[in-house]
């Protein structure tokens, strides 16, 4: 278990891109964490912990986004897990 800490910045707020994280967190096997809208209006952070094969699957899905969404720079970090996640969620 490994554990990822994205931010993704450009069109990602008000466009459905914290529910696409969601949903495809719950569609990849392993996955917990959050993910959140940061208060600069244009950036995302995902806190995802898992096996780090399907993480990588997980951020190959970020880096695209949903439709209406322009994910513009993808900045990563790997860490080790800490297991404080029971599942994946939105924090509002």
């Amino acid at each position: 278990m490994v554990r990822m800490t994205v931010r993704v910045r450009g069109r990602v707020q008000m466009v459905g891109y914290r529910m696409f994280a969601e949903l495809a967190a719950d569609r990849i096997a392993g996955i917990s964490g959050t993910v959140q809208n940061l208060p600069d209006g244009s950036s995302v952070e995902v806190i995802a912990e898992g096996p780090r094969e399907s993480l990588e699957e997980f951020l190959d899905e970020l880096k695209i986004g949903p439709a209406h969404a322009l994910v513009r720079e993808v900045e990563l970090k790997w860490g080790v897990a800490s297991g404080e996640f029971a599942r994946f969620e939105t924090i509002t």
